[in-house]
């Protein structure tokens, strides 16, 4: 088994319930157990114009392998009526694979640790919740991009 985390964003259709109803989903993957959850975060979008987002961090441990994570990751979404129309659209859930033990991960569907994950106070801040003072795959203290990622425009639910 593997530890994983797992961002968590929604800004559609009761957002925090959204997230919820994923936890109860993410408990229930094959070879995977649910290990733990930040609290829950509010933060504007990062476009204009769209509504505010709620956001978390899950930990599992899963022997699936990264593909194979993503793909139930990808049916729990739709199963909740995630529609794909734009990337940066708003969505009803969004779960993102930030992390995946010790593995650096380059493939065309899935890069980790996650892209642009040390620029998201709504990703990080979660993370430090489940995972204070962890080091990146790829060397980069979680202390370090906390330090360079004010706190700035979130709200703790």
């Amino acid at each position: 088994m593997e530890r994983v985390y797992i961002g968590m964003g929604s800004n559609l259709a009761a957002p925090a319930e959204q997230l919820r109803e994923a936890l109860k989903a993410l408990g229930q993957l094959p070879h995977t157990r649910l290990s733990g959850v930040s609290s829950f975060y509010v933060s504007d979008s990062l476009l204009p114009g769209q509504p505010r987002y709620t956001n978390a961090v899950a930990a599992l441990d899963t022997a699936l392998e990264p593909l194979a994570l993503l793909d139930a990751l990808q049916a729990i979404e739709n199963g909740q009526g995630r529609e794909r129309l734009e990337r940066w659209g708003p969505r009803t859930l969004d779960l993102d694979i930030l992390l995946f033990g010790d593995r650096l991960i380059d493939e065309p569907r899935l890069k980790v640790p996650h892209y642009h994950m040390q620029a998201r106070a709504f990703v990080l801040y979660p993370l430090a919740e489940l995972a204070p003072g962890i080091t990146l795959a790829d060397g980069r203290a979680l202390d370090g991009l906390l330090a360079a990622c004010p706190f700035e425009g979130l709200e703790r639910l």
